[in-house]
């Protein structure tokens, strides 16, 4: 696991972009698994300006999303196939073919969950998961208690993650879905790599138990620290409670420049 800490969310976001370039260019027909939320906007907008200004080729580009909720029609204004539209798809040059999103709107959820799972085997398994992170430690939907081998299938939302979403629904908690599809932790773990970013005080204490702690269900994230190939990206404020952030800001200063990207 490696702790990448900067000092604003924007600097956080730009190295988080050049993490996901660097593996494009190296391998254009990349497995890019994506996340929601406020937290990779900003990566998006870096990865858009990439994509217009240096030529960044997303046309063999493959996509999965971690999440969708269940009910909510993809046009709905608060669905993530639109959110993913919004903040990045319709500024890049990714094929339409070649994105996938749960359908939330699917008659049989359990056998949309397991096209999904069989859509990600079919093209070879995801290269590079992006993450968020809950105040909970949820990665995806995974709540506390969700098993550490899970595979894509339907999470009640905790009633913390709905409070916390009801901003995007108009601060009425009676419109945020009950439940959702995600991705499993097992899902997630299969990944090659995972890219999680984090930015915020209201991270720190998740975060220092995500990274630090003792892995539990309890706190999904944790599994994290068994993952071959972990990066956390942190702002100053979400690093605060780490006991080693002084080591982990050393091992990042003297990197090789070719590993700092």
């Amino acid at each position: 696991m490696e702790i990448i800490i900067q000092p604003t969310p924007e600097a956080g976001s730009i190295i988080a972009a050049r993490i996901i370039a660097r593996l494009v260019r190296e391998n254009p027909d990349s497995v890019l698994g994506l996340a929601t939320g406020a937290t990779p906007v900003a990566t998006y907008r870096e990865l858009i300006r990439m994509h217009r200004e240096e030529g960044l080729d997303f046309s063999r580009v493959t996509t999965f999303n971690l999440d969708e909720y269940v009910g909510l029609p993809l046009e709905h204004p608060q669905s993530y196939h639109t959110f993913m539209d919004e903040h990045l798809f319709r500024h890049i040059n990714v094929p339409r073919g070649r994105i996938h999103i749960p359908d939330g709107m699917a008659a049989d959820i359990p056998a949309e969950c397991a096209r999904f799972e069989a859509a990600i085997r079919a093209v070879g398994g995801i290269d590079l998961q992006l993450l968020g992170i809950g105040a909970n430690g949820h990665i995806g939907f995974n709540e506390p208690a969700s098993s550490l081998a899970s595979r894509t299938r339907i999470k009640t939302l905790t009633a913390q993650s709905r409070a916390d979403n009801a901003r995007h629904f108009d601060n009425d908690l009676a419109k945020v879905p009950m439940h959702c599809i995600t991705m499993g932790v097992g899902t997630i773990m299969d990944c090659r790599q995972v890219l999680l970013l984090a930015f915020g005080e209201n991270k720190a204490d998740v975060i220092a138990e995500a990274c630090e702690g003792a892995i539990s269900a309890m706190n999904p994230a944790t599994i994290l620290q068994m993952h071959p190939v972990a990066k956390f990206v942190l702002d100053e404020a979400a690093g605060a409670k780490l006991r080693r952030r002084d080591y982990y800001r050393y091992v990042w200063e003297n990197k090789p420049e070719w590993q700092r990207l």
